[in-house]
This record gives structure tokens, sequence and C-alpha cells, in this order.
């Protein structure tokens, strides 16, 4: 698996408190889904949730999910990451309704995924809880 890109974006976008990255910023970052795992867009993905930026981390994210078959249970993993950045992103903001109904979303994209037998080096349960720890502060909520 290849380290985690060294790249950080110079702040965190949160709207209406700081820019807007410019458009393309994460266009640069490729990946391949023979090796999402191994992927530097991939990498750069789950270091952004780890450190707190999360609307970069769903940037990176959605190419990602757009490009997995609609089938693919790999699509609701990363559907699931993806609203767990939306999560930590609205936590940031101060928005409690918003935050328990995207991590519903998130958990139930998540388990389903690898319910469905998703398989992404790295993302089993462990993985995700960490990942969930790491965004939320919490341990993932059951059903």
């Amino acid at each position: 698996m290849t380290a985690a890109p060294r790249w950080r974006p110079a702040y965190a976008y949160l709207p209406g408190k700081t820019p807007r990255h410019a458009e393309g910023t994460f266009d640069r970052f490729a990946f391949d889904r023979a090796d999402l795992a191994g992927s530097e867009r991939w990498q750069l993905a789950l270091a952004c949730l780890r450190e707190g930026y999360f609307w970069e981390a769903h940037e990176l994210l959605e190419p990602v999910w757009m490009d997995l078959p609609e089938d693919a249970p790999e699509r609701a993993l990363v559907q699931g990451l993806i609203q767990l950045a939306n999560a930590g992103l609205k936590r940031r903001m101060g928005r409690a309704g918003a935050v328990a109904r995207l991590e519903i979303m998130a958990r139930d994209l998540l388990r389903g995924g690898l319910a469905a037998g998703a398989v992404i080096p790295g993302l089993d349960h462990a993985g995700i809880a960490e990942l969930w720890q790491a965004v939320l502060g919490t341990e993932m909520v059951p059903r």
C-alpha cells in the first residue's frame, strides 16, 4: 500500500468561514479502481478524513464513487465515507440535526457495503471504526 501523500490543503474549507478551494484543486490526484487502496487519491482522502479536512475528503472521494459500478458493494463503502465526511463537516458547523441524519446514512452504507462483501484493503470493520472515531469522536452508533 502506498504511503499517504504529504500534500495537504492550506486550510480546511468551512462554508461561510473560509474561501472555497479553486476549481480543479484535487484533479491531479489519480486513482486506480483495480488498486483503489494503493491509489494516491484514496490515500489522501483517508488522510483528509482523519485530519479534519472533511469537505476536501468528500471532493476526493466523489470521483471514486462515481467511477465504481452501481451494483458494486465497494460503491456503498465509498458513499458511506462521503456521508461520514459530510457529518464531520456539519458537526464542525454546529448543525446537530444534520449530523444525526448523516451518521445514520453513513453507518447504514458502510455496514451494508461490508455485509454485501465489499473489499477495499484497510477498510474493514476496524478501519471504519477508526475513521468514525477520528471524524466524529464517538464510537459508531449501533443500528
